[in-house]
């Protein structure tokens, strides 16, 4: 493409935020002319979009570690691109880079943003999955807050999903006991078949604390914090002294519901006090000058070896992104979900 070619980018925006769950008509489609570039700029083609949970809360105005998307903006989110025109003297046009360009097919973006890939060393889509965000946070939040020991055990909610899969499987690699919440069957089967860990219990089945608890006699040492809701309060009574608690989502609770659980805070932290629990929040990137060298190398070679498996749920096209978004918050879907925005080649 020659730097005097007119190029135009179709993007998702947020048209109006959310009550509750999303629904279509808070997003738009809008086709749009990109800038030409600036020196130290690239032009991306997306070939990959990641839909995450957090999502959800970057629509809403409410306070949180991020800016919200303002309305009319592009919708949020990483992405792997490929370099399409360049004027950065490190990249050149056909490189594949992980980037943040969000629900767009086209994007100009300042070369230095973007981390450059080797598509032959992994599947392109793994940068945005298990050697990527979710990966990373699986491996910052267990390593650094839970700190499982040899013989203890983890129990990790939304454990089918992207970020659960790999702290059970990171768990059993440090010798700790893994334990997996999902919901359904199926999800279930997979934890131990595919996953290998030790037990699975369904959130879903009426009798799921009970099952919980026969699925922990020893107790808990690390709770792996991705859902709230019902979920936490089964964990909580099993809890053993000096449990760790990494915090890295409240699934249940991003569409508003769930709030009236507010006022369990006194008996909330009666238990932290009684069990002298250590609970803590966290965004992965707080972690990445500590711990993300560190983790390319120890998840690539996991992968490699086989000792840290994946599964990529995978949509085609860029125009699903938002049903697959809405059905992400549902938990429709399995494993790391991606959009396939345009081919790798």
């Amino acid at each position: 493409m020659s730097a005097s070619s007119k190029v135009q980018s179709t993007r998702i925006v947020l048209a109006s935020r959310p009550t509750g769950t999303p629904t279509p008509d808070n997003f738009r489609t809008e086709v749009v002319d990109l800038p030409g570039l600036s020196d130290g700029q690239v032009l991306l083609r997306t070939v990959y979009l990641s839909l995450d949970p957090y999502m959800r809360g970057r629509m809403s105005t409410a306070k949180s570690y991020a800016q919200h998307v303002e309305l009319g903006d592009v919708m949020v989110g990483g992405t792997v691109g490929q370099v399409v025109e360049s004027r950065h003297s490190g990249l050149t046009v056909g490189d594949y880079v992980l980037a943040g360009t969000g629900w767009q097919s086209h994007a100009v973006i300042n070369g230095d943003e973007v981390r450059k890939l080797d598509p032959d060393a992994a599947p392109l889509s793994t940068a945005l999955g298990v050697l990527g965000m979710p990966g990373f946070t699986a491996y910052s939040g267990l390593l650094k807050i839970g700190q499982p020991k040899e013989g203890e055990t983890v129990v990790v909610a939304a454990a089918t999903g992207p970020v659960g899969s790999a702290v059970g499987q990171i768990a059993k690699l440090k010798g700790a006991r893994a334990v997996g919440i999902a919901g359904g069957p199926e999800k279930c089967r997979a934890l131990i078949d595919e996953f290998g860990f030790d037990a699975a219990v369904d959130h879903r089945d009426p009798e799921f604390a009970q099952k919980l608890a026969d699925a922990v006699p020893d107790g808990i040492d690390v709770y792996f914090e991705n859902v709230g809701g019902h979920v936490a309060d089964a964990v909580m009574p099993l809890l053993n002294l000096y449990a760790r608690i990494p915090v890295c989502g409240l699934v249940a609770q991003y569409n508003g519901a769930d709030l009236e659980r507010r006022d369990r805070l006194p008996g909330f932290f009666s238990l932290v006090l009684v069990k002298s629990l250590t609970i803590r929040g966290f965004i992965q990137s707080e972690f990445v000058s500590e711990m993300y060298r560190d983790f390319l190398r120890d998840a690539s070679g996991w992968v490699r070896s086989g000792e840290l498996k994946y599964r990529e749920d995978i949509v085609d096209g860029l125009e699903n992104a938002p049903e697959a978004f809405i059905g992400l918050l549902e938990g429709k879907n399995f494993g790391k979900l991606l959009v396939q925005v345009a081919p790798e080649r």
